[in-house]
């Protein structure tokens, strides 16, 4: 009997020597075996399995590249370096709870065509074969649906390699200077791949496709990092891996690593011979943008590239004027050459774009993007879009679109920060309810749905430990009753069960004493009275009279009515 791990979902196999196919009892996943006779080798599989299944799809390849150098027979090892060729991970199938093939790294060539495959079929038996063939043509399918899509994508100049989120899930500082750069480069017109935003509208499981178009397209990759361990990420080493790949394979392309708070010398080896930019040095952002420039051989878009939709020399001469007086910050002049277009072709759409410019005091058409609010209620936006042609509603809508997505997001941190300063400040009841109401209006961001849930937890925490002490404090007065209220709302709260029976004994400890107070005091009467008759025949033997008597027996009845009520 042999003991190994699972290639699937990390289970044990126990399994017998000699055996070639085996089914986890974890994951039911039927999958082939490597030879067990060394227990280096089999140390070595498990190692590079490991990698695998973290998606570490480089250090599984040299593991698997290790044991072949000892045996150029073992199909398994060939088979792993396939795997990690396409990047191939196994997720859990919601429908049928089986473990599924995903492609995480598509290549052009198919895998049957695949040295590697080759060799894995070659060397296994008969029983290795039936499997990797059935692996390879689930795989091939997804394969071919990658490629049809990514077939389909325009091509991008720039790819941003950066880490995304942190061990906690939160923004990294990564992320921030990849979008600022991302702004830059997209404003002096090239066609960067984002993830951030590329990404957002795609589903989860579909980004391979997109990826992988970019990878292949782009000419230039930014790795964007503040950290080795950051650089080093799993998700980001495979992108500016496979781009380095692409590159070893003769592509024309060119990655620039780019870099702030650390050493240069920190980051991969990989990147130690590659010219890099640090972001803290001044004008990092023009030596950046004018480098991708000469690479990418793209020059920024004029706004002379807008067409004129009447071609004569009189409206196109006022039409540069109007630029002219734009960019000289003329706004009247502009609003008043702009009137004259109109008069003459009122449906004119680069009239109606450069009235939005003077009506948002803007210089450039691409300062557009940058105004602090959506223009889609401005008259000339409308009439612009109306009459325009397809690029320029295009560029407008991406403008405005991307001002409401800005301030959107704006808003969005503006409430996270409020509920998370609410949430920290926390203390009372209302408090927390208050920053809980808060994260479930940004519900979608970030992880405001969970921090909800957090502070209404919180709230409930806070509801009882009020009760709680307000319940101590009617017990440090003796109101028992009272506190008693105040306890049978948190029962099992804290020491809450323990007050309720201190309430109770101190209830049954105050009823004793008033008890025997009442009887002291029935007691002290009872004597009273037995002595009263005596005291008058006294006064009556010392010669005082009936009506002083009187006096005195109506203090004592005074007296006696203070001790009942004491």
């Amino acid at each position: 009997m042999a003991v190994l791990k699972c290639k699937m979902c990390g289970g044990t196999l126990n399994i017998n020597v000699g055996d070639t196919v085996a089914v986890c009892e974890y994951c039911e996943t039927k999958q082939t075996l490597p030879k067990l006779d060394d227990e280096k080798r089999v140390q070595l599989y498990d190692r590079a399995n490991y990698f695998r299944r973290e998606n570490e799809f480089d250090k599984a390849m040299g593991v698997y590249e290790m044991i072949l150098s000892d045996a150029g027979d073992d199909c398994e090892s060939y088979w792993g370096i396939v795997l990690c060729r396409y990047g191939i991970e196994y997720v859990v199938d919601p429908a049928s709870g089986k473990r599924i093939p995903t492609v995480n790294r598509a290549q052009y060539t198919s895998i049957f065509e695949d040295e590697n495959y080759k060799k894995a079929i070659q060397y296994a038996d008969s029983l290795q074969r039936e499997v990797y063939e059935a692996e390879a043509k689930e795989i091939d399918r997804i394969q071919k649906g990658i490629l049809a899509i990514s077939n389909k994508e325009d091509p991008f100049d720039v790819f941003i390699c950066y880490k995304e989120t942190d061990a906690l899930g939160n923004r990294t500082q990564d992320s921030v200077y990849a979008q600022d750069i991302y702004y830059a480069l997209t404003k002096e017109g090239f066609k960067v791949f984002f993830a951030r935003i590329t990404l957002e509208n795609k589903l989860g499981s579909a980004y391979e496709p997109y990826i992988f178009a970019a990878l292949n397209s782009a000419k230039v990759m930014l790795v964007v990092g503040t950290s080795r361990e950051n650089l080093n990420a799993v998700w980001v080493k495979n992108e500016w891996s496979r781009y380095l790949s692409l590159i070893k394979n003769g592509g024309d392309k060119t990655i620039i690593p780019v870099y702030k708070d650390m050493s240069p010398y920190d980051m991969p080896e990989e990147f130690q011979y590659l010219q890099s930019q640090d972001m803290s040095k001044i004008g990092f952002l023009q030596d950046l943008i004018h480098g991708v420039n000469k690479l990418v051989g793209k020059p920024a878009p004029q706004v002379q590239q807008i067409s004129v939709a009447d071609g004569s020399a009189n409206k196109e001469t006022l039409l540069k004027r109007i630029k002219m007086f734009l960019e000289d910050n003329d706004f009247n002049n502009a609003k008043t050459y702009c009137e004259r277009v109109l008069d003459n072709d009122p449906e004119n759409a680069t009239a109606y774009l450069y009235s939005l410019m003077v009506e948002l005091r803007v210089k450039n058409v691409e300062d557009l993007q940058n105004v602090p609010q959506p223009f889609e209620d401005k008259n000339s936006y409308q009439k612009a879009m109306r009459f325009g042609d397809d690029n320029m509603k295009k560029m407008l809508s991406s403008y405005n679109e991307g001002i409401k997505a800005r301030n959107e997001l704006a808003r969005v941190e503006a409430a996270y920060a409020k509920a998370q300063e609410k949430m920290k400040k926390g203390g009372t009841e209302t408090i927390y309810k208050d920053a809980a109401k808060l994260f479930e209006s940004i519900s979608h961001h970030r992880d405001s749905a969970e921090l909800a849930k957090n502070c209404y937890e919180y709230a409930e925490y806070a509801r009882k430990d009020a009760l709680l002490k307000y319940a101590k404090s009617a017990m440090e007065r003796s109101n028992y009753d009272s506190a008693l209220t105040f306890l049978k709302q948190i029962p099992g709260w804290r020491e809450a069960d323990q007050l309720t029976k201190d309430c109770h004994k101190g209830i049954q400890e105050k009823k004793e004493k008033e008890e025997k107070r009442r009887r002291e005091i029935e007691r002290r009467v009872g004597e009273v009275t037995k002595k009263a008759p005596k005291i008058v025949n006294i006064l009556l033997a010392a010669g005082i009279g009936s009506a002083v008597i009187s006096v005195i027996i109506a203090i004592l009845s005074i007296v006696l009515y203070i001790i009942n009520y004491m």
